[in-house]
């Protein structure tokens, strides 16, 4: 008897991954968890310690291809309501891992702190923004962090503070963590001009991303002093297709998904695009998509 048995309220066994992602492709988790509370996730932490189970855990899967055969191990997501409160106190605001980026927006947005309106249309949990510093041309996720909360591989809450932080573009020091919540500091503003700036945020990007489209977002990261998708534009690559999946012909950052697309499709599109590109500029693409 495994001592995962413990947990089998919250387990389920080969749950297929693909509706929990934004591609909506891949194979099922060996196991898929959602603890209840923080003890209950630490608890299952060191179970799968013991018997050396990996654990992924799973935000809003916007960034995230899970290979047909699946995953082995425990796929952790942390949807319970401890883990997507949002506290907000002055200028404090603490958040839950599990809590949509686009919901933190908004609540900031609406009591006239500012900082968040400037990663409008980014998807994803803070937990899953934290990891990968997202942001865009206005700014990071990791310049209005002052703390984050997690758990080590072996169970033992943790709290770094922000000297002990570290954030690069799409990385951070955060990815051997199961972030469990972060605080974040923000600026007093006019709540009437933050909420006209995040409008004109995400209406520039609405412009010119496929939002609408099965897509993964950004499929690689910027070169230095360069952008990816003007890379793949000048090579030729929009609108190219393997199998079922496709470089968009509205931003050659982004592969879109059509019906009939395996994960296989995506990764020889990606793999093509990359020896493209290495061929053409001498340019190294690396992907900002999460493979499984």
């Amino acid at each position: 008897m495994s001592s995962l048995d413990a947990f089998n309220e919250i387990l389920q066994r080969d749950e297929p991954l693909a509706p929990y992602t934004w591609l909506r492709l891949g194979g099922p988790a060996q196991y898929m968890a959602t603890p209840r509370s923080v003890e209950e996730l630490i608890g299952l932490v060191t179970v799968c310690h013991d018997e050396q189970l990996p654990i992924h855990v799973l935000g809003g899967g916007s960034n995230l291809l899970v290979k047909d055969e699946g995953v082995s191990g425990v796929v952790i997501r942390l949807t319970a309501s401890v883990f997507g409160n949002v506290e907000i106190d002055g200028n404090r605001v603490r958040t839950g891992s599990g809590v949509l980026l686009s919901h933190v927006i908004s609540e900031t947005v609406r009591v006239g702190l500012a900082g968040f309106e400037n990663l409008a249309g980014i998807p994803g949990t803070i937990g899953g923004a934290l990891c990968g510093n997202s942001g865009g041309r206005l700014g990071e996720v990791s310049q209005l962090v002052s703390s984050v909360t997690g758990l080590t591989s072996v169970g033992e809450r943790v709290v770094r503070g922000k000297d002990e932080l570290s954030f690069d573009y799409r990385q951070s020091n955060l990815n051997e963590l199961i972030i469990i919540e972060a605080e974040f500091e923000l600026r007093p503003g006019d709540p009437a001009a933050i909420a006209q700036m995040l409008k004109m945020n995400w209406i520039a990007k609405k412009s010119v991303q496929p939002l609408s489209s099965q897509s993964a977002g950004c499929v690689f990261k910027n070169p230095r002093g360069q952008r990816a998708g003007l890379l793949i534009e000048q090579a030729g690559l929009k609108g190219t297709r393997v199998g079922g999946a496709e470089i968009s012909d509205r931003h050659a950052n982004f592969i879109v998904t059509h019906p009939g697309a395996k994960s296989s499709d995506v990764m020889r599109l990606i793999d093509l695009t990359r020896s493209k590109i290495s061929e053409q500029f001498g340019v190294h693409l690396e992907p900002e998509i999460k493979f499984w």
